[in-house]
Order: C-alpha cells, then sequence, then structure tokens
C-alpha cells in the first residue's frame, strides 16, 4: 500500500500500474495480485489506510472544538496537514481514475461516507442549543463541507496554488469571531 501511494503521488493515476507501483516498492508486481486481486483493489486499500489515518486525526484535533473559531484554526492545520502529508495527492489521483471506471468511481463515492458522517457528528456538535440546528439539515451541509474541501482540495492538487484556500481559511478566521458571538458568545453549544 506504501508502494501504491508513493507511486500515485510521483506518477499520478496514469502512471499507476502493477509494474511502477512494484518497481516503487522493489517487489514482483504479481505479490499485487495475490494480495489485493487487481491494482483497483491495491489503490483502494492505499486510499483507505491514508483515508482513516487521515480521519483519526481528525477526530483527535476536533473532539474539544466547540467554537467557529478553533474550528476554523484547526480545520486549516488539518488542510495544510493533508497537503503536506500526500493524502490530498492519493485521494485526488484515485479520483481522477474513477472518472473514467464506473466501478471505482462508485468505490470512492462510498468511502466519502465516513467523512460525511464525521462532519454530521462536528456540525450536529457545533449546532446544539442554537436556532439553526432545527432549521438546517444538518447531514445535507455536512455533505455540503465534504464536498467543499474536497473540491477545495482538487483545485489545489490540480494547478498547485494554495492560494484561493489561504485566502478562504484566512477570510473564515476574521468571521468565525462574529459567528462565535452571534452563537452565545464563544461558544456555539451554549446559545439559548
Amino acid at each position: 500500500m506504501a508502494a501504491a501511494r508513493q507511486t500515485l503521488e510521483r506518477e499520478g493515476f496514469v502512471g499507476t500500474s502493477a509494474r511502477a507501483i512494484a518497481r516503487t516498492g522493489r517487489f514482483n508486481q504479481a505479490l499485487i495480485f495475490y494480495h489485493f486481486g487487481s491494482v483497483h483493489a491495491c489503490l483502494l486499500a492505499a486510499l483507505d489506510d491514508s483515508s482513516e489515518t487521515r480521519l483519526r486525526r481528525y477526530r483527535e484535533q476536533l473532539a474539544g472544538v466547540d467554537s467557529i473559531s478553533d474550528l476554523v484554526r484547526v480545520m486549516r492545520g488539518l488542510y495544510e496537514e493533508d497537503l503536506a502529508d500526500g493524502h490530498v495527492a492519493v485521494v485526488q489521483e484515485i479520483a481522477a481514475g474513477g472518472s473514467s471506471s464506473p466501478e471505482l468511481g462508485r468505490a470512492i463515492v462510498d468511502r466519502m461516507e465516513p467523512w460525511v458522517a464525521f462532519a454530521t457528528e462536528v456540525v450536529s456538535r457545533m449546532l446544539r442549543g442554537t436556532p439553526l440546528r432545527t432549521l438546517l439539515p444538518v447531514r445535507d451541509v455536512a455533505f455540503a463541507i465534504v464536498a467543499m474541501y474536497f473540491g477545495m482540495e482538487t483545485v489545489a492538487h490540480l494547478d498547485g496554488d494554495r492560494t484561493p484556500a489561504s485566502s478562504l481559511f484566512e477570510t473564515a478566521a476574521r468571521l468565525a469571531p462574529l459567528a462565535d458571538q452571534l452563537f452565545g458568545g464563544g461558544t456555539v453549544g451554549s446559545a439559548t
């Protein structure tokens, strides 16, 4: 899986063949088929591994967050980590391959569900005790956040320019204290 991930980062989806993965990992390419059955299954296993690691990190970092200001600050750091550790490249390259393979595309969409479920938990916690909790469809908001985040990562990966995402985080950081004030003096869930 590590070799598949490294190959995706270096060669992109198009260049990530069994031969390329085996060359990166310095093993016989037959091992990919023995352990995973196909290159796509190997790539999905690499995606699962990367995604599970990142999701654990998100859970740890967001566990005690209860204000919009803290949420924006922590999310910015996590976003930078995602870019730096290659997770974004893995996700984006496999997603690129999913556009030409309906089966792979469906498998990628299915793998978004844990992220949507996690975002639903966070949005629910952030809106608890506010009038917005009853007005907003929490899962829809969570899905929109995951989709926006995925899109932001896609654009940063494709053009290599992190400026728009950085600007978005800066704007959110400036507006977050206002949101905190509106929803209860800094703690979103404390509003009545």
